[in-house]
């Protein structure tokens, strides 16, 4: 498929009427409510290398609502690659989908990001006496909320439906697979000792 008009030959029906009306360009009070509920996002960024999503996660509300038009995300302690602030010191575009367990409806957020240190907005993200090394300061362009399809098919907060993660790869596993470690006692080591580890250095 290479055009628009044979992408709606497959998708001849118009857009249902709400699906427009309920995109804003600001952040709604209803919007704001569900970011002070969500405690995980994605963010998506552009880079030289391509697109990529990364996941944030920590206490409810830990995205704060500055007002109508900003969002400030605070980058908590991770593996030092650094994709996300990388990407947006290059190309300020990001996207952000916010989700809260046991809700269906999904809120996107679309705008332009900037890396900052500002020591009070550190300050306001400190926790455990830890301060984030920066934040995301976001400028809100576009707020949508998606319908809970996604979430009803996947039935992803159904507990009936979780997966025994015996039954997937581990993380030491794929780093081996990957080339990450020499041998497979390595890769369990690892994944021996990671709750520990990641446990002892969330902030």
């Amino acid at each position: 498929m290479t055009s628009i008009e044979r992408l709606l030959e497959v998708y001849p029906l118009s857009p249902a009427p709400n699906s427009l009306a309920k995109e804003s360009v600001t952040i709604l009070p209803t919007h704001a409510r569900v970011i002070a509920a969500s405690p995980f996002c994605v963010i998506a960024t552009v880079g030289d290398g391509g697109l990529d999503q990364s996941p944030r996660g920590d206490a409810p509300g830990f995205v704060t609502v500055r007002d109508e038009r900003t969002l400030v995300v605070p980058d908590r302690r991770g593996n030092n690659r650094l994709d996300t602030l990388r990407n947006v010191v290059a190309d300020p575009r990001v996207g952000l989908v916010f989700l809260v367990p046991g809700v269906g409806e999904e809120l996107r957020v679309r705008g332009t990001a900037v890396v900052s240190t500002d020591p009070a907005e550190l300050a306001r993200h400190e926790v455990r006496g830890v301060r984030p090394a920066s934040v995301l300061v976001v400028t809100v362009e576009r707020v949508y909320f998606q319908c809970a399809r996604a979430i009803k098919r996947s039935r992803l907060w159904d507990n009936e439906a979780r997966v025994d993660p015996g039954t997937v790869p581990s993380a030491g596993q794929m780093t081996r697979e990957a080339g990450g470690f020499g041998s497979d006692d390595e890769a369990a080591d690892y994944d021996r000792e990671l709750d520990a580890r990641q446990d002892a250095t969330l902030y």
